[in-house]
């Protein structure tokens, strides 16, 4: 036990005890204090809840009563195991069964493996003892071998969201194809590459994961995050707009070999698409503005770091409905004539963020004729790399922007 954690804690509830003792000297009376030791169970466990589930070991070891309430599962129903990303280092499979049978079960809802503990034993116990999981990340992309699958025969199978992070080099057909009949009830799927690691030799790139396969699987998908996946390209979005029609938010970030071929057929099929997020995505002006936007429902839109044009970008955004969401950093031409555009239109009345970082084309006096005419409205602007924004701007801006 930590000696010096329990001291410190006793001390504090010590003085926490005296503050407690009210005496008043005109009517001479005291209140009794109250020790940390007669609080009730369920206030202790709500007071748990706040602590990192690091910190409940140190809590359990407090006394036997702090113990049971450390180990109770309703604090455990958000767990992660990856150790990089703040989360619980647990040392080997059989660890993680015995503790998802008595630590987890039917409470938990939320977990994040990483790939030393993905294993047949593991999946089977999280689909017999936590049948209320709803999200998963599993996490491949340190993974330098898979273990044995051959076994596998049953995965959660109500989840609504599932995350794989992917690995350069191993192939994941073996694993998804074992798992393929569980994924129906999916509405949120994320698969993140590896944008930042990855070479730029095409040798070197590997279609890890089949995603004609997961679409045939997962009709009701209504969100797809696709980051930083070098092989996926406009073929794989049409697959995805074959069959996974109630599409509601598309994200493309880091997928440079998305060039924007797919999203008339994406467009025409997926008639519930609100959010297209193409940050540094590799779309070009030939097959954007091909593309029947006025027929969208696209109110959220992030173009960041693309490489557009400006009678590209003039195109798109004055063809679509109208924005909530508007992302345009570092695009190089966006220019005053494309914002006045756009406010005489009524593209922007419903607009409540706006990302138009180091867009240099874009001068002082639109961005502020911007949040005079809009800035009621705005929750959030992005305006960074603009280091000519004077004080003067500041003082005149910050009045019409009341909901920041």
């Amino acid at each position: 036990m930590d000696s010096a954690f329990r001291s410190n804690l006793f001390d504090i509830a010590q003085d926490a005890s005296q503050a407690a003792t009210a005496h008043n000297d005109s009517e001479n009376y005291t209140v009794k204090s109250i020790s940390i030791d007669k609080l009730p169970d369920k206030l202790l466990l709500n007071i748990a809840g706040y602590l990192h589930l690091s910190e409940l070991g140190k809590f359990a070891q407090v006394c036997k009563k702090w113990r049971l309430i450390a180990y109770d599962s309703r604090l455990w129903t958000r767990v992660s195991l990856r150790p990089e990303y703040s989360g619980l280092h647990v040392y080997s499979p059989e660890v993680l069964q015995a503790l998802i049978g008595i630590r987890f079960g039917s409470t938990l809802r939320y977990i994040e493996i990483p790939s030393d503990l993905i294993t047949a034993p593991v999946l089977h116990e999280l689909s017999n003892k936590s049948p209320g999981l709803r999200y998963m990340t599993l996490d491949f992309s340190n993974a330098m071998q898979l273990h044995d699958f051959n076994d596998l025969n049953a995965f959660p199978c109500n989840l609504r969201s599932l995350c794989i992070c992917l690995s350069e080099v191993i192939f994941l057909e073996g694993f998804m194809r074992r798992i393929y009949s569980c994924l129906s009830s999916l509405e949120v799927l994320h698969l993140i590459g590896t944008f930042e690691l990855s070479s730029e030799s095409e040798e070197d790139i590997y279609e890890v994961i089949n995603i004609s396969k997961i679409k045939a699987h997962t009709p009701n998908l209504k969100v797809v995050n696709l980051y930083g996946i070098t092989f996926l390209d406009d073929s794989h979005i049409d697959l995805l707009a074959s069959n996974c029609i109630h599409i509601e938010t598309l994200a493309l970030n880091f997928c440079l070999r998305v060039k924007g071929a797919s999203f008339k057929n994406l467009i025409q099929r997926c008639k519930k698409l609100k959010c297209l997020l193409l940050h540094h995505a590799g779309v070009e002006d030939e097959h954007m503005t091909c593309v029947p936007w006025e027929t969208s429902s696209i109110h959220e839109l992030d173009l960041t770091s693309t490489e557009l044009s400006a009678q590209c970008l003039e195109s798109i955004l004055l063809r679509m409905p109208g924005f909530t969401y508007l992302a345009l950093g570092y695009c190089e031409f966006f220019n005053d004539k494309i914002l006045e555009k756009l406010m005489e239109k009524g593209k922007l009345h419903r607009l409540q963020a706006l990302d138009v970082s180091h867009t240099h084309a874009l001068s002082e006096n639109a961005i502020y004729q911007l949040v005079q005419t809009h800035g009621a409205n705005l929750k959030g602007l992005m305006i960074a790399g603009k280091p000519k924004l004077t004080e003067n701007f500041w003082l005149n801006a910050i009045p019409y922007l009341r909901n920041i």
